[in-house]
């Protein structure tokens, strides 16, 4: 497809869009659907009062949930994707709207679930249990749900706490709007003193070019609006961190950590594991900087030329059909089951290659009960091939884990998501350099590889430490204020790139843009992720099939198990430092490598 016209959707040719008529033929059968979910507004308040009535009843109820779900599942699939083929076909999006209203109204109607569950004796649950042998199949799903008993508040309390859901998202909307809808940043000039725009879609693209006096302008631009408005930014900040520890003190938790976390399963330790960790292998970063600067060839490095690359641009021009091919290869040692579902995806129209007018941006991959639907905007390069295998992981994990696991542990926890994907992109990136041709070739993926490491696992943990110490001092009685954040974040960079590098006053005010301050602890999961997939990519390439084996278990198996356990059962131990410490001594390797290139 051409780089520099971009097409109407209908001119796009039907092999690179994606089948989403194997969901739905026709709209018409959604209304279908849709009217057959609003039934079931009506069924559920049929079981309020009867849940640990009976057996019978109970296993009934878990059976309609399960319809519920894949109804679901099935409608905001097929609105979604629709909409997202063409964002300004309104029709889609009041779809979508009307699949939420929906939901919304199932979500009310079974408002009385969780506490009905909790309440039923331990003793007669396993009366029940005995009773009816079908009902063991959601013994895990029970034990979840009353694993939360000792966090669940009084009806009248859970009512009120139910009324300051609106309030408390209050943080992240006000910073949403201004961040993204009222903040207008100065124009950036560069060596010949044209002006380019600064947007938060822009900024980065701008700090990885090759003039410096551009980089240094759009870092200056971005932060020197931020602190304009420290104050108002600290205050957004101060508020969502005193609502995550009010919620956390409200249901009994003992920080806004555990509450944080607990949804996942995901014991504290692993949080704090993940920081112990990295700060025993700052050592990797230090050098990282070093290279950084001397590869550069300035006297002083600074923030702004952390992201430009450390080697000049090397042309890797990667068509959808040679990527394709390239993936392929470089997932062989997954075996052939793995790459079976690789092609069947490709060959049949799982992915939606190509940008078309009104096409959403980005990629995702979704997964359906049908088979994943992946979304690309395909442009010829190497970030792209990355893209796709990338999103190709996450395929073949929702695949895998639908088609093996009953509807109730078919979805998988969010800590294991980047997981699959990222262990693909570990694959691909050692096969391409297994086969680089010439030494620039190599040069530059090693850069690409050892900015993932910096910008994943040191500079994610770096977040995360932050969003720890910020709540801490919250639920020490204290407020944060703009100066008070500075200085830890100030610190904290410091602490993670070193003396090898100015400090420039401006990275201070970082934490001003970052989004994910408002998302509670959710940051740590991209380190922790891509720690455990250079771990399970490093065992599959030295064990082979036991190894595959091991690893495809661990995708097949939803939820039925604690993301630890699967972890664990593909042979890496997210409860300890081990899998970090592993993953950064591979980065420690990739600096190596590249000193001895130049």
């Amino acid at each position: 497809m051409s780089e520099n016209i971009v097409p109407d959707r209908a001119d796009i040719p039907q092999e690179f869009k994606w089948a989403i008529n194997d969901i739905y033929a026709d709209d018409e059968l959604w209304t279908k659907d849709l009217e057959k979910l609003k039934g079931f507004t009506v069924k559920i308040p049929a079981y309020q009062g009867r849940l640990g009535e009976s057996a019978d009843v109970l296993y009934e109820y878990l059976q309609m949930c399960d319809e519920i779900t894949v109804l679901s599942e099935n409608i905001i699939n097929y609105a979604q994707r629709k909409s997202d083929e063409d964002t300004t076909e309104s029709k889609y999006q009041n779809m979508t709207g009307q699949a939420m209203n929906v939901f919304m109204l199932i979500d009310s109607a079974g408002s009385f679930e969780t506490p009905e569950l909790i309440s039923i004796d331990e003793q007669k649950l396993e009366e029940m249990f005995a009773q009816k042998p079908e009902l063991e199949l959601y013994r895990r799903k029970l034990k979840l749900i009353r694993s939360k008993k000792e966090h669940i508040l009084s009806p009248a309390e859970e009512k009120l706490i139910a009324l300051t859901t609106e309030m408390g998202n209050s943080p992240e909307n006000i910073f949403s709007m201004f961040s993204d809808a009222d903040l207008k940043f100065p124009d950036a000039a560069d060596k010949d003193g044209v002006k380019h725009q600064v947007t938060h879609s822009t900024y980065i693209p701008l700090v990885q070019s090759g003039d410096r006096t551009l980089r240094k302008n759009a870092f200056e631009s971005m932060y020197s609006t931020y602190d304009s408005f420290k104050n108002t930014c600290a205050a957004t900040l101060d508020a969502q961190i005193k609502a995550v520890n009010f919620y956390a003190k409200a249901r009994k938790y003992t920080s806004s950590l555990e509450y944080s976390l607990s949804d996942n399963e995901i014991p504290v330790q692993v949080y704090h594991n993940l920081i112990s960790a990295v700060h025993d292998n700052m050592h990797y970063m230090y050098d990282y900087v070093a290279l950084r600067k001397e590869l550069l060839g300035v006297s002083e490095l600074h923030f702004y030329d952390l992201y430009t690359p450390i080697v000049s641009e090397f042309d890797m021009k990667v068509t959808f059909q040679e990527a394709k091919q390239t993936v392929l290869k470089a997932l062989a040692p997954m075996g052939e089951d793995y790459l079976a579902i690789i092609k069947e995806g490709f060959e049949n129209r799982w992915i939606d290659v190509y940008e078309n007018k009104g096409k959403t941006s980005g990629a995702y991959s979704a997964g359906a009960r049908v088979h994943p639907f992946v979304l690309l905007n395909h442009k010829d390069t190497l970030n792209c091939m990355f893209t796709l295998v990338h999103e190709m992981g996450h395929a073949v994990h929702s695949y895998l884990s639908s088609k093996t696991q009953p509807v109730c542990y078919s979805d998988y926890s969010i800590f294991v998501a980047e997981v699959a994907s990222t262990c693909n992109e570990a694959l691909l990136m050692r096969y391409l350099l297994k086969n680089a041709q010439s030494k620039k070739e190599k040069a530059y993926l090693i850069n690409y590889f050892l900015e993932m490491f910096r910008t994943t696992l040191y500079r994610q943990t770096m977040f995360a430490e932050f969003e720890l110490k910020i709540n801490e001092i919250v639920a020490g009685g204290n407020s944060l204020t703009a100066d008070e954040l500075n200085g830890i974040y100030r610190d904290l960079n410091k602490l993670y790139f070193g003396d090898g590098i100015v400090l420039d006053e401006q990275i201070s005010l970082e934490w001003a843009r970052i989004p994910h301050f408002y998302y509670n602890y959710y940051v740590y999961q991209y380190a922790t992720g891509i720690a455990a997939a250079i771990a399970l990519s490093s065992r599959i390439l030295s064990e082979g099939e036991p190894a595959v084996k091991d690893y495809i278990g661990f995708l097949s198996g939803g939820c039925s198990k604690d993301p630890i356990s699967l972890l664990r059962g593909a042979g890496v131990d997210m409860a300890t430092a081990k899998p970090v410490n592993e993953a950064l001594s591979v980065f420690g390797d990739l600096i190596k490598q590249m000193k001895e290139l130049f």
